[in-house]
């Protein structure tokens, strides 16, 4: 008997039932009435705000809210159109057992002229015209036939559709919201209380985009890193403590693509003081801005990540050679081939980095001769650890071309050829470079012969490094054996 005291004692408190307590009858009590309370973004006391770079986000708000005591209906406005209700998280700040959620309803059936029509569909409206003539509105009586593809009506005893005049409607039906909002069914225990709502949503989202200023002997350069973001949730979060994500969540359901975003990053003159905080998150990194911000619906946004100077770098020639030539005879492969043209650098603190880089588009700049900054090139970087490399391909070398001609060529078993390539490296500048030959052979290999000493990159990759004197051209030969199988 005790027993079921304390069941009867714990399913009250966990329902919040008015006149259940103890000595009560088990039967279920009278409910009092149910009683209504909205609350919109005005009782924010505090709102969160974590972006992740895969077009999602987390939100997080604080609200006061008069509740009252007994079954309360609660409309809680300002949400994301784009939410995931099944995330949603409703919890008292009042107390552990202040609040018990009974029902949960997500209300998206927002108030349009389209939707309007559809909810009179069947039903009598009033219709207005303007009369040139007489010079006011007529108004006639008109059922709505429907509106699929345009809206037919009924009017003196005709069909017609097209109608050219404007409608007018006794009232707003009751299912139809303004806005998308949140509707639960509550057990309250206290009249005001702080309540913390948590959901997911889409169409909230960043990326990072970097500027390389580069000197004039592609030695040294100077970064800022700026991170762009992107609210398109059909609400708008003021005040908010931003953080950002940076890493490759896994999502059962994965968003659809955000569509490209237009940057409008021009080339800094001087850049603030980065304003992110970084710090590790499980295996990924996050990124907390050090201050409250606005996140206005249908807004882009750009707050400044990073700012580095006297970064070494390197200028590299590469001309990338394909598995495919080390099968078959092919004779001359290809002629004025264009040489790769990229920049190398190291994320280390040494070379005044060292922060976990987010992935995005690097934009190159380097001053011309009457000393103003030119565009010279752009490529995307992965997310990038601290201590790694980066490599950005800018573009093709104007002025250094190549040929490649295979010379000779046998096949010794079913599995292993041999073959003999000629490599013709043109240097039209003044100055003298150096191209990096990069030969992936897709197989076992082994340099019979060479003119130039040979370097392997791994198990299927050798490398040269060809040396090109001032407006001269410098040819490579060697002789590869490879096996496939």
């Amino acid at each position: 008997m005790r027993r079921l005291h304390r069941f009867r004692a714990g399913l009250c408190l966990a329902l919040l039932l008015p006149g259940c307590g103890p000595g009560k009858p088990t039967s279920v009590p009278n409910l009092r009435p149910i009683l209504h309370t909205s609350s919109d973004r005005n009782a924010n006391e505090q709102v969160s705000i974590t972006v992740y770079n895969q077009n999602f986000g987390l939100v997080r708000e604080v609200r006061s809210a008069h509740l009252g005591k007994g079954q309360v209906e609660l409309s809680y406005g300002d949400v994301s159109a784009h939410i995931q209700p099944e995330t949603v998280h409703l919890k008292s700040l009042t107390a552990d057992n202040a609040l018990a959620v009974l029902e949960q309803n997500y209300r998206y059936d927002l108030l349009t002229p389209d939707t309007l029509l559809k909810k009179y569909l069947g039903k009598t409206v009033k219709v207005y015209r303007y009369n040139e003539r007489s010079g006011v509105e007529e108004e006639k009586q008109a059922q709505i036939l429907s509106v699929e593809g345009g809206v037919v009506l009924k009017i003196d005893g005709e069909v017609t559709s097209n109608f050219p005049g404007r409608f007018a409607f006794p009232e707003v039906p009751a299912n139809l919201v303004q806005k998308p909002t949140l509707v639960w069914l509550l057990g309250s225990s206290a009249d005001t209380q702080r309540v913390e709502v948590t959901y997911l949503t889409g169409e909230l989202d960043w990326h990072a985009d970097y500027v390389l200023s580069v000197d004039a002997e592609d030695k040294l350069a100077d970064l800022n890193g700026w991170v762009t973001l992107r609210n398109n949730t059909g609400t708008s979060y003021r005040d908010a403590e931003l953080k950002l994500v940076a890493g490759d969540v896994q999502r059962l359901t994965p968003p659809p693509p955000s569509p490209p975003m237009e940057s409008s990053i021009a080339i800094p003159l001087s850049a603030p003081a980065p304003q992110f905080k970084e710090q590790g998150l499980f295996e990924y990194h996050l990124y907390e801005l050090q201050r409250p911000t606005n996140l206005l619906d249908k807004e882009q946004k750009q707050v400044s990540l990073l700012e580095a100077s006297g970064i070494t770098l390197s200028k590299k020639l590469i001309f990338f050679g394909a598995e495919s030539y080390f099968r078959g005879n092919y004779g001359r492969v290809v002629s004025n081939q264009k040489v790769g043209v990229y920049l190398d650098f190291q994320n280390k603190s040494n070379n005044h980095l060292g922060m976990p880089l987010p992935k995005g588009t690097v934009r190159v700049y380097k001053s011309d001769v009457s000393g103003l900054q030119q565009f010279i090139g752009e490529d995307a970087i992965e997310h990038t650890p601290r201590d790694e490399r980066i490599r950005i391909k800018l573009g093709d070398a104007f002025d250094v071309v190549a040929d490649r001609t295979e010379t000779a060529w046998q096949a010794i078993s079913a599995c292993v050829n041999e073959s003999a390539w000629e490599i013709k490296l043109r240097n039209h500048k003044d100055v003298a470079e150096t191209v990096l030959v990069d030969e992936p052979a897709g197989g076992d290999w082994e340099i019979v012969s060479s003119s130039l000493p040979v370097t392997k990159k791994d198990a299927r990759t050798f490398t040269f490094d060809v040396p090109l004197g001032p407006r001269s051209e410098t040819k490579l030969t060697y002789r590869v054996r490879v096996r496939w199988c």
